[in-house]
Parts: structure tokens; sequence; C-alpha cells
């Protein structure tokens, strides 16, 4: 498909390599997401160049990949499924591939929006943030891409940023704020929702950009019990004001005692 785009429009001519690089990937990545889970019987695929950017659609109408995270992990939300997507090495078929393809979308253009059932996952890596909205209810799910010409990004430098010296993807970091949607504070409970499946990581950053305070419970099922039972995960946390440093410090402290 993408080889077609390219010999019969000009969309990718004299594109500077590194943007050709994350395009090539992207797309890919998305267009083999919605072959191999959606059981659509129909995918669309849109490419734009503007005048700064150029952005790209995959639209199917199947199952959803919201409903189908959910129905496969055995969920109890969309919401859930959200969460769980957006910490990386996340699949519903593990012997089929890794799920790395839309974690490093993610992080490889200027934005990428997944439109399923009611809801809108949003990485906006100009501001460095990633939201979630509602919107109106859609049958399949909907991926919009776009990166600026211009744009300095590489996709080896992404690879990188989140791989060990064996290129291995073992990194990742995870926004706490969209753990807390309608609750005041995080729990244990919810702590356990964020760590679930991390595990597969070696190295774990948490940040708390966007949330003013964690239950004592939340830092002491994080910080103590689940890094006493993983010693060889190292987990790191940025963006936390001082309230959360308190907690944090507070169980660190205890653990020493």
């Amino acid at each position: 498909v993408l080889d077609s785009i390219k010999s019969e429009t000009g969309i990718f001519l004299n594109l500077p390599k590194n943007i050709s690089g994350i395009l090539d990937y992207a797309f890919t990545e998305m267009l083999n997401n919605a072959i191999e889970h959606s059981k659509s019987k129909k995918i669309e695929v849109y490419f734009k160049r503007g005048k700064d950017d150029i952005n790209f659609k995959v639209i199917d109408w199947g199952i959803g990949i919201f409903k189908n995270i959910k129905k496969k992990k055995k969920l109890r939300s969309e919401l859930e499924a959200i969460q769980d997507l957006i910490k990386g090495k996340q699949t519903t078929a593990p012997k089929a591939h890794t799920g790395e393809g839309i974690f490093f979308t993610s992080k490889a253009g200027d934005t990428l929006v997944i439109h399923g059932s009611d809801k809108k996952l949003i990485f906006d890596n100009l501001i460095e943030d990633i939201f979630v909205k509602n919107s109106r209810r859609i049958a399949g799910t909907r991926i919009f891409f776009t990166v600026n010409i211009k744009s300095k990004r590489n996709l080896s430098l992404v690879f990188k940023m989140y791989s060990g010296d064996s290129f291995e993807f073992s990194k990742t970091k995870v926004i706490i704020k969209l753990f807390k949607i309608g609750v005041n504070y995080i729990s244990r409970s919810q702590a356990r929702r964020v760590i679930n499946g991390l595990d597969k990581f070696k190295n774990i950053i948490l940040d708390f950009k966007g949330v003013d305070t964690v239950g004592q419970a939340f830092a002491d099922e994080v910080f103590r019990v689940w890094q006493k039972r993983y010693p060889d995960i190292k987990i790191e946390y940025c963006n936390a004001n001082e309230n959360i440093e308190l907690m944090i410090k507070h169980v660190l402290r205890t653990e020493e005692v």
C-alpha cells in the first residue's frame, strides 16, 4: 500500500530522510494493527501533505481498539484499556507481535490520535502530554498521525530513548494523571492498575504532571511493595510536587528503617 502511495502521488517527494523514515514506520505499524486486530471487512487510508506537515488516517469499522483490549484482557472499562495501552508492551496477540508499534508510533510524530468507541486518546509530543477526551461514538477505530516536514525528530533516537544497550524495548514512561480520572487522589488499588504489567521493563518513569497528590497507600504499593518484589527494576519519577514528594520520601524512609 505504501509503495503505491509513494509511486502514484507526490506526497513523499523530496522529503527529508528522517521524516520519510518516521512515516514509513508509523503508517506500516498502524495499518498492520488494523489488519491484524480489527476484524474489519474494509480499511481506508488517507495521506495528505500540507505546506508544513504530512498526516495520514487509518480507518476501520471493526471491533474497536479499546473495546478489543477490554474484552481480551478482561478489564472493567474502556478507560482501563486506554490506561493499559499507554504503558507499551501491551498486546492482545502476544504470539503475533510484541505490542511495541503503537508505543513507538506515539513517540515518533508530532501528534497521534486514536479514536475508538466514545473516547479519543491524544498523544501530543509538541507539548509532551497525553490526553483522553470524550467524543462521539463510532464503530471501529480511527487513527490520525501528523508530523512536521521540518521536524528534527529521528526514529532511531526514539528507539534509543526507550531501549537499553541491547536495543531491547526496556523503558517506559507512565502518565499518572490518566489513572486518576473521577477520583480526588490515587489509592492502592489504582497503584496496582498503574504498575500492572510493568515487570516487563527494566526502567520505569512515573510522570506526576497534573497530579495534585497521591495517597500514602499509593506510594507504599509502588515504591515499597512492588519495588521489593522486583528489586532489579529501576523506578524513577518526574514532575512530582512537594505533596507527592513527601509521600514518596516517607515511604522510602520507612523502608530503610
